[in-house]
């Protein structure tokens, strides 16, 4: 290499220093003194115009993430870019995750009247996608269209992904339908978009779909997959997945092996997600914190703080998600004084600032523990206003200990700031309901009816022999609906015989309490729970997945249930893991 100030032809030297590429090159600082000294050697050889040589000098600049000033001035400086340079350009910046540069030359490469190819189209729908830009995607769609590229197999993968990354998973399937050949990039977008919007059954379901069509997965499609069975409680699908990768000596890195261990935390196997993490040969900080969450969730809380000690002795350090989680799980297992000392930590120890994440845990945790005072004045002495989810976690507090002076209070504040929540109206209600005050129940009622707003619909999932069943309040679209009714009936009868009293002041209190009681009964939760009581054999444990909390009816029930049917019964609602045993949970009544 030689130096900038090589021995060089005044004139050279002289051209080389007004030029904006050299201010450019000064400008970038020493990050990228290798690549100014092979620049300054092209330029003052008098080989600066060679399309070729900028364009490996660009793709190396990019590859070092230099700074966008110096690669602009290095583009700028080429007179007349050439088809190559062009595309070559937006592949790279797309490629090394630079969007924004792609689309500014994709722009320029129309404005020069230069056709785009297959390759270049993918890179600017990818960058589309990063930066979330929807309107120019489907802009960049129609230009596919135009040019006659609507049919490439992978410019379409790209749009698969665009759309659902976009969260329009409607449109990416519709591409993805009319695709004429499907690679495994491309079944892996559609089935990657279902999972991250939410759809985690329409996932599954087009995973069976590929299987079908002879295509083989690959470890890609094996991470969507384990977190669509997460999603959605698919058990015995996330086991065959695991035997299958083990049958066909996939590599368990920690990326796949994270998947796993999610999978298994979320289904209610904390022993089996464990095991995976043992397995796993290099772990990083995002394994750790998964699998700290995983106990977390299931109330495991002296468990999640041993791994959190032995992760800050042998493991990477935490992060602020890494606290989300210990202090998570903290809150659930009522570990008070263990969750200041690491909320403490934090600023301390790691130079970490809390987040509302962070602040919302803290509020939780005291809150649960009935240091209801505790919990205001910390909220009280936050430097800023509050999020909402901060105050949500404290009205929760109130409803569970009943104090209900402050829970209206902090309701209607919580109103105050997100008047279109419907969630906020409900709790509300029902503080004013147990408080006695029907009046105010029928007011907040009347409000929501008048803006239209409504509760959020409750619905569970069963996992029967790797196929997921839904089930809403009340429903009676399944098949077996009149068996499932039948035998839910007489399961209850014996519950009452066995000491259930009903928790009618759960819901509606404007009705009789017959009506209440009726209504108890059909929750969702019961629902499944009669349903794989049916179709399961004895001793086979149930799992369900609830995506509302639990009410404390259902609770209680499901207690009774687990003796009189003699089963384990596992239940994930959206807080935590509930395990149903003997005629007690896991919880102890605590969450």
């Amino acid at each position: 290499m030689v130096s900038f100030h090589g021995s060089q032809t005044t004139s050279s030297t002289a051209t080389l220093t007004h030029s904006p590429i050299y201010h450019a090159i000064i400008q970038a600082g020493p990050r990228l003194k290798p690549l100014q000294q092979v620049h300054a050697r092209i330029t003052v050889t008098g080989s600066g115009r060679s399309r070729s040589l900028i364009t490996k000098l660009l793709s190396f600049a990019y590859a070092a993430t230099s700074p966008i000033s110096y690669t602009r001035a290095l583009f700028f400086s080429i007179p007349n870019p050439d088809t190559f340079l062009f595309h070559s350009l937006i592949t790279l910046t797309s490629k090394f995750k630079f969007p924004q540069e792609s689309l500014l030359y994709y722009r320029r490469m129309l404005l020069a009247n230069i056709s785009s190819s297959n390759y270049t189209f993918s890179a600017v729908i990818k960058s589309s996608a990063d930066l979330m830009t929807f309107s120019i995607g489907k802009t960049i769609h129609c230009h596919v269209l135009i040019c006659g590229y609507g049919l490439d197999t992978y410019v379409q993968a790209a749009l698969v992904s665009f759309y659902a990354k976009s969260g329009h998973v409607g449109i990416a399937r519709k591409v993805f339908d009319k695709m004429p050949d499907r690679t495994v990039v491309a079944w892996n977008s559609m089935i990657s978009g279902y999972e991250q919007n939410g759809f985690g059954k329409e996932a599954i379901g087009l995973f069976h779909l590929m299987r079908d069509s002879g295509v083989k997965p690959d470890s890609a499609t094996f991470v969507s997959l384990l977190s669509a069975c997460a999603q959605v409680g698919a058990s015995g699908l996330g086991c065959w997945v695991h035997e299958y990768i083990a049958r066909n000596n996939f590599d368990l890195n920690v990326v796949l092996g994270t998947a796993m261990i999610n999978m298994y935390s979320r289904c209610g196997n904390v022993i089996k997600a464990r095991e995976v993490f043992y397995s796993i040969k290099e772990k990083n900080i995002v394994a750790w914190t998964a699998m700290i969450s995983g106990y977390g969730m299931h109330g495991h809380g002296s468990h999640a703080l041993e791994l959190f000690s032995e992760m800050r002795v042998n493991g990477p350090q935490p992060n602020t998600v890494t606290f989300v989680a210990i202090l998570s799980a903290c809150a659930h297992a009522g570990l008070v004084n263990e969750g200041r000392r690491i909320f403490a930590s934090m600023r301390q120890e790691y130079r970490l600032e809390p987040s509302v994440e962070h602040l919302v845990c803290m509020v939780d945790m005291l809150g649960r523990a009935g240091h209801l005072n505790e919990a205001y004045q910390f909220i009280k002495d936050m430097p800023k206003e509050p999020a909402p989810a901060v105050w949500t976690a404290m009205l929760g507090a109130c409803k569970m200990h009943k104090n209900f002076d402050l829970g209206v209070e902090i309701a209607e504040h919580l109103l105050s700031f997100e008047p279109e929540n419907p969630g906020h109206y409900v709790m509300l209600s029902n503080i004013y309901a147990l408080a006695g005050r029907m009046d105010r129940v029928e007011k907040v009622r009347n409000i929501m009816i008048r803006n239209r707003l409504k509760k959020e619909v409750g619905y569970s999932t069963i996992d029967v022999d790797q196929k997921v069943y839904l089930f809403s309040m009340g429903d009676k679209s399944h098949a077996e609906t009149n068996q499932i009714y039948q035998y839910l009936d007489e399961l209850m009868g014996r519950c009452r015989e066995a000491g259930y009293i009903p928790a009618s002041e759960s819901v509606m209190h404007e009705v009789e309490e017959e009506e209440r009681e009726h209504a108890l009964r059909y929750h969702s939760e019961k629902l499944a729970i009669a349903f794989g009581l049916l179709k399961t054999g004895p001793g086979v444990p149930i799992r369900i997945v609830k995506n509302l909390r639990m009410c404390e009816d259902c609770h209680a029930a499901i207690k009774h249930i687990s003796v009189i049917a003699n089963r384990e019964i596992n239940v994930r609602d959206r807080l935590r893991f509930h395990h149903f045993k003997d005629g007690s949970c896991s919880c102890r009544d605590y969450w």
